[in-house]
């Protein structure tokens, strides 16, 4: 990819080209799936982290878009959980993820991303700050009908120095807005990423994240929400 401008026209079928033949992925839950190795070809490996509130579909996004079984550390959610996590607005989430969800994808034959979802509960906020160590960037997911609970998570991302994109999970049955609204409600910078999708459908969740790595967000050129540029800039070099 090197240093080329973001081009949004390009599809997952055109970025991925024979790395989408080579490592075909059942579809979301626990089909059986090939394991496969990296292939010889790449040469960079880029950490990325799926982030966003409690409930809002990380656990979902990884294992659509995985090309290896997806690592997953869900657990049932208990009365243990009344008055710590907000389940305002998930009346059927049954699980949640209690350390991290792990999966990769060969987007190209010369880079593989290595997908880390992160908790979304603010009790994990350690384990989330270790999970950041190290990641070029971050995919963020928010939905429409809780929208004001992505605001921790993007100062999280800001005050670690982690350059994002945000994508917008369209959830069944969830209001749908034009993107522009989206990004003024979020407070998005105008060169912000915003995309939207359904973490079912693995081929819209691939095209979120060409747009997160063709972007420029990743090669530290500037914040994505607060008017003072980064502290702890990242560079990306594919």
């Amino acid at each position: 990819m090197g240093s080329a401008p973001s081009r949004p026209d390009r599809t997952a079928e055109h970025v991925m080209g024979s790395a989408a033949v080579d490592h075909p992925v059942s579809g979301v839950g626990d089909a059986p799936r090939t394991i496969q190795y990296v292939p010889d070809t790449v040469t960079r490996a880029v950490k990325l982290l799926v982030s966003g509130s409690f409930g809002v579909g990380k656990t979902t996004f990884v294992g659509s878009v995985s090309e290896i079984r997806p690592l997953r550390t869900e657990e049932t959610i208990t009365e243990a959980s009344v008055g710590i996590d907000d389940m305002a607005g998930l009346p059927h989430k049954a699980t949640t993820t209690v350390a991290m969800d792990f999966g990769r994808i060969t987007l190209n034959p010369r880079l593989a991303l290595y997908l880390f979802g992160t908790p979304g509960q603010q009790r994990f906020l350690p384990l989330w700050e270790e999970l950041a160590r190290g990641a070029l960037g971050a995919l963020v997911l928010v939905d429409t009908r809780r929208l004001e609970r992505a605001d921790d998570t993007l100062a999280m991302l800001e005050q670690h120095g982690v350059p994002y994109s945000v994508a917008v999970n369209q959830f069944d049955g969830s209001p749908r807005f034009p993107l522009g609204e989206v990004r003024e409600a979020l407070d998005l910078a105008a060169h912000t990423p915003l995309t939207a999708i359904d973490a079912r459908d693995r081929t819209s969740c691939l095209n979120a994240l060409i747009t997160l790595v063709e972007s420029g967000v990743l090669r530290g050129k500037s914040t994505a929400r607060a008017p003072e540029s980064s502290s702890h800039p990242m560079e990306f070099h594919p």
